[in-house]
């Protein structure tokens, strides 16, 4: 691997996961699927706002789905794609890193 220069590919991945939550929201789905209450729980300290705008963003990159299920009342899920799963070992790496070096 050449690190000598940037890679475009490299900083837009970097800029996903570097922003604040994103890789706590990711790892609260590697465990399954979740509605909205339930990543709260995991996830306290996160504000209803910044869960929501982070859902939204991790949607439209395609590595979140959203499902509506038309009960009474609407539930709501929200699971890692196919694309959001292939980051489990990266993140994973992080954990280990972080039970070794924090």
């Amino acid at each position: 691997m050449d690190y000598s220069t940037m890679c475009p590919k490299y900083e837009a991945a970097a800029d996903i996961l570097g922003k604040k939550w994103t890789g706590r929201i990711i790892r609260v789905l590697l465990g399954g699927p979740k509605r909205f209450k339930e990543m709260k729980e995991q996830i306290p300290e996160m504000s209803d706002k910044m869960l929501t705008d982070r859902m939204k963003e991790l949607e439209t990159l395609e590595i979140v789905s959203r499902h509506v299920y038309p009960e009474m009342p609407v539930r709501i899920e929200y699971e890692l794609t196919a694309k959001g799963r292939d980051l489990q070992p990266i993140i994973e790496s992080i954990q280990l890193w972080g039970e070794n070096w924090m």
